[in-house]
């Protein structure tokens, strides 16, 4: 499989995942547009994809600059990141909104937990061959 097909499809299983994260967390929410092309689900497309690009960008750069408190809390530092990666996200996009810190941290929990699954049950992982 080529590297774009795997990234289509992991920004599609993340779509998936953002779903499942907004019916299960009250707080955050995808305002989905009906006119859209693809409906509803172009929305939760649309805010994977930039959740995906804000991961892969912002996301190492926050984990190095906060590396001495993940350290220090044995991980549980990184549950914090996670949230600010989703608050990034949602900042950047009007079809995201999260409703404060607590959330925030649920659906970063939820995120990379089911991203986890979903990486055992698909591997999908985008690697420069």
């Amino acid at each position: 499989m080529s590297t774009i097909v795997k990234f289509a499809l992991r920004v599609a299983v993340l779509a998936v995942i953002i779903y499942a994260v907004t019916e299960l967390v009250t707080g955050i929410t995808v305002v989905g547009n009906p006119d859209g092309i693809l409906g509803e689900a172009g929305s939760y497309l649309w805010v994977a994809l930039l959740f995906a690009v804000v991961n892969s960008v912002v996301g190492p750069v926050l984990r190095l600059l906060s590396l001495p408190f993940v350290l220090l809390t044995l991980g549980l530092f990184l549950l914090v990141i996670n949230a600010a990666l989703l608050g990034i996200t949602a900042a950047l996009s009007d079809r995201l909104q999260v409703d404060g810190f607590v959330p925030a941290v649920l659906g970063g929990l939820l995120i990379a937990l089911f991203s986890w699954i979903a990486e055992l049950l698909l591997p999908l992982k985008v690697r420069a061959d």
